[in-house]
């Protein structure tokens, strides 16, 4: 009789020892430690505090938490008008910038992703803005802006339109920092969507076009559905990203908010009450209000996104 028609005994599965799993137990907690260390004292603990010290009058001044006075900055900070303006203009912030910095990212990605060459340079044009300080994209636009000698006006001129005033407007000022935020962060967005297009596989485009697909049926069939979870990780972060709004807000309008404070976001109220007026303790009451207003703006955008996106 062959030894090969013998049935093969099923050899037993080793298990790893209980000391080995307890090693390697350990050793996965000395590579998280670190970060937990950090994400303690830098996230976690500033939170703490920053409950405390909004229940008490804590001052810049004044050295202590100083008095107790619970729920007080609260009830101040929700009868300001200037406290609700900020946060509308940060609002409407998000509500304006955020569809462009989704929808123009995409349109680029599709677009470079669908050329045979010089990728690497729309990709590089398109992200270099992105790396520059906040000073120097305040500086850059700033001079654009300029009603004596800007550029933008000097082009308006030269065809005989007047010149809008910017940021002199109480209109236009928000708005104007909404372009110069969608020129400075939009290669980030775009550089999130490239990655997604990676991961498309080319037939499924070829196959589209020996059917006749249009390439607006192509996006809307083919790659929407599969960037959706792409999709849905800008929109989160960009919302977020929107909501706390301040470095180019602050620098252009030089710290002041706009005209009338008509341009004034709620990161800049908190600041200048926090730290400008030493009120250490009404702005930590603020900052925890604009924490947890990000958190449910965040968390309902995100359910309507994805409810979106099971619909496409």
């Amino acid at each position: 009789m062959s030894t090969a028609a013998l049935p093969r005994t099923a050899r037993p599965v080793s298990r790893p020892r209980p000391d080995r799993l307890r090693a390697g137990e350990l050793a996965g907690a000395g590579f998280v430690a670190p970060f937990l260390v950090l994400y303690a004292l830098f996230l976690i603990l500033p939170l703490v505090l920053a409950v405390i010290m909004s229940l008490f009058n804590t001052s810049l001044v004044i050295p202590g938490l100083g008095t107790f006075v619970g729920l007080k900055n609260y009830g101040e900070l929700f009868s300001d008008d200037y406290f609700w303006q900020a946060m509308w203009h940060t609002v409407l912030f998000t509500l304006v910038s955020t569809p462009f910095l989704i929808v123009l990212p995409l349109l680029f990605a599709i677009a470079v992703h669908r050329l045979s060459h010089g990728r690497w340079f729309f990709r590089l044009a398109f992200f270099l803005p992105y790396i520059l300080p906040s000073a120097v994209i305040a500086l850059i636009w700033t001079f654009m802006y300029e009603p004596a000698y800007g550029l933008l006006d000097g082009i308006l001129h030269f065809f005989g339109l007047g010149a809008p005033g910017w940021l002199s407007s109480t209109t236009l000022t928000l708005y104007s920092i909404v372009i110069v935020t969608i020129w400075w962060t939009i290669g980030f967005n775009f550089v999130l969507f490239v990655a997604g297009l990676q991961d498309s596989p080319r037939d499924l485009y070829e196959a589209a076009e020996l059917d006749g697909a249009s390439w607006w049926a192509q996006v809307r069939r083919i790659t929407i559905p599969m960037l959706g979870r792409t999709i849905t990780l800008v929109a989160v972060l960009q919302v977020i990203a929107s909501l706390k709004i301040f470095d180019q807000v602050y620098l252009i309008t030089q710290g002041g908010g706009g005209p009338n404070f008509s341009a004034r976001v709620a990161l800049e109220y908190i600041y200048d009450y926090g730290f400008t007026s030493g009120r250490v303790g009404y702005g930590s009451a603020a900052s925890l209000v604009l924490f947890v207003v990000i958190l449910v703006i965040s968390f309902a955008w995100l359910a309507l996104v994805r409810r979106q996106e099971k619909g496409v």
